[in-house]
């Protein structure tokens, strides 16, 4: 108990005088007051010059971070406590003018809380009107609730119309007085949801006017910590965690174990080279088409494991391309120049045949209604049909380009599509304009991002480019380091907020880059074949899914073994290498 001396002998330890203890008793109390409760603590030290500023860098004002503590204190309904801190830092809240005001607003004394708002000190004249209309507008309102009539239209007249503001919300509380139905229905958009307690309701927005060195902001401290987590998260090179994940007790920093980067699963259903695979809009399923005629609908498990739902069968060629309607429950499948079918997600069931007499389908995908449905054809059209298979609409001469890809933005305003070799055009619909992408090497392929305001176009010399396209077209990033020589290899967005890219690649490996820097964070090694196309899953940010020519599709997630787990009644989901050439040039 003694300290570093607590081993020495008794007798060496040295006793303090009773003339000495006395000296020491009466320094320490010259240190101590009695707290809010009564407990003795001890008092604080006067701070001037460098002592007002706290913190590392001394950028932080002391009576402004205690104050904000104070505020939220009061805020989270720790009175005593926020009490305390305001006696014992010997710095208030608000001012004693500032108090009474508050005290006045939520008492209904409106005059003196106008009497009191005019001694705060607000420079801004238009301020002190807007503030005074608020307070006389719930005086307003509270004679009317009280039948108070000649008084509210004394306080219309002669109060709130001189201030010569908001004329039109003058003009609103006039009817009132004639509509007792329109006072209730203006009172109410007025109050909004947050508080049942109208005049708390008032100091909160007399507390959004007034400024901040007046009256603290509400929220300000959880606003501060929210805005310091949040330039963390940003910050983050391989960021790709909920925000569950982020933490006051530590600065946030995710490593690259939080990119999906290791084999899950193994689905092995279909019996040759799989083309193409795309995750559902909200992340439940996952489809996947084939050069063996058929597409798979797979169910994503909360456990994360993914089990056969359905096989659809009926194409009479390889299937290039699948889409999922906006609403998830229907899935539309393009054959090879042949046909597109329409399918019921949950029954399996095949709803309609899309064909075109002499020419074959090339490409396939929704509008944002899930009402109309849009497909490439050979002759280099675009056809729009409904989903009872009656075509509406044909846009000619928009392609120039046997290329499938085709893109409408979630409004449905704009069109994208490859119109030549190395060009996407931009349409829109509305303002009858058009925005041209140029690239200098052919263009292979395209995917939209979810916001709709960037491009990631495939090149046909090994380059992915990332292009804005939310005003004039202009090139973000370049991605390199995949392999694609012969075939049509397809990439995607995806992670947390899209912060990444993927991509198959001829080499049979899964390229990873990070959007914002270009770098190449991942080369995933597993498949025997050829990746010709990747999804990443919208609604789990670590669950990432290649299809390849060698017959496979795997997926994708965080460090863990692999799911031996059978996809269906005696079909093994086990890693088993199937070794193919890339036989077909898609």
């Amino acid at each position: 108990m003694g300290g570093l001396e607590d081993d020495e002998p008794p007798a060496k330890r040295v006793k303090a005088s009773s003339a000495e203890l006395r000296s020491l008793l009466s320094t320490s109390s010259s240190l101590l007051h009695i707290g809010y409760l009564g407990v003795p603590m001890a008092k604080p030290l006067p701070f001037h010059g460098e002592q007002d500023m706290i913190g590392s860098k001394g950028v932080i004002k002391r009576a402004e971070f205690v104050r904000i503590i104070t505020k939220t204190l009061y805020s989270l309904g720790y009175e005593k406590s926020g009490a305390i801190l305001e006696e014992e830092s010997g710095i208030s809240l608000h001012s004693s003018v500032v108090n009474l005001f508050r005290k006045q607003v939520l008492d209904g004394n409106w005059d003196g809380s106008l009497e009191t708002l005019h001694k705060i000190g607000l420079a801004d004249e238009n301020l002190l009107k807007y503030s005074s209309f608020l307070i006389l507008e719930q005086k307003y309102f509270e004679l009317l609730e009280t039948n108070g009539f000649m008084d509210a239209l004394k306080t219309l007249r002669c109060e709130i119309t001189p201030l010569g503001i908001n004329k039109k919300r003058v003009h609103e509380l006039a009817s009132c007085i004639v509509s007792p139905s329109h006072h209730v229905l203006l009172r109410f958009a007025n109050l909004g949801t947050e508080t049942s307690n109208p005049r708390l309701k008032l100091l909160e927005e007399l507390q959004k006017l007034l400024p901040p060195t007046v009256m603290i902001p509400e929220r300000r401290l959880e606003h501060l910590v929210e805005q310091a987590l949040g330039l963390q998260r940003e910050s983050c090179y391989f960021h790709n965690s909920l925000d569950s994940s982020l933490s006051l007790y530590a600065d946030h920093n995710c490593g690259k174990d939080q990119l999906p980067s290791h084999t899950a699963q193994v689905l092995q259903e279909h019996h040759d080279e799989v083309w193409f695979l795309q995750f559902s809009n909200h992340g439940k399923y996952l489809a996947s088409s084939s050069n063996d005629k058929s597409a798979i609908i797979w169910e994503v498990h909360e456990d994360g494991g993914l089990s056969l739902k359905h096989k659809l069968i009926g194409h009479q060629k390889a299937v290039l391309m699948i889409a999922w309607s906006p609403d998830d429950n229907e899935l539309l499948t393009c054959g090879m120049e042949e046909v597109v079918r329409r399918w019921d997600v949950h029954s399996g069931e095949c709803l309609q045949v899309y064909e075109k007499t002499g020419l074959g389908l090339i490409s396939c995908g929704w509008f944002p209604d899930g009402k109309r449905l849009f497909c490439g054809v050979t002759d280099k059209s675009i056809c729009i049909w409904d989903l009872d298979g009656k075509e509406i609409d044909s846009w000619n001469g928009l392609r120039t380009s046997m290329t499938s890809d085709v893109s409408i933005t979630k409004d449905g305003r704009h069109i994208i599509n490859t119109c030549k070799g190395n060009v996407i055009m931009l349409l829109d619909r509305e303002m009858k304009m058009e925005k041209l992408v140029e690239e200098e090497q052919p263009i292979t392929s395209f995917t939209l991002s979810g916001d709709d305001n960037f491009l990631l176009v495939n090149l046909i010399n090994q380059e992915i480019h990332l292009w804005c396209i939310k005003d004039d077209p202009r090139l973000i990033t370049r991605y390199k380091g995949h392999r694609r020589s012969r075939f049509l290899i397809r990439s995607c967005f995806g992670g947390i907020q899209q912060a990444f890219i993927a991509s198959g690649s001829e080499d049979s490996q899964v390229y990873i880059w990070h959007r914002g820097s270009g770098d190449l964070v991942e080369a995933l090694p597993g498949h025997s074949g050829a990746v010709n196309c990747v999804s990443w899953n919208p609604s789990n940010p670590h669950m990432l899914a290649s299809a390849s020519d060698d017959h496979t599709i795997r997926v994708w997630g965080l460090s863990k073994k692999v799911d031996l787990k059978p996809t269906s009644e005696g079909h093994s989901n086990g890693v088993v290498a199937h070794r193919q050439c890339n036989g077909h040039s898609k």
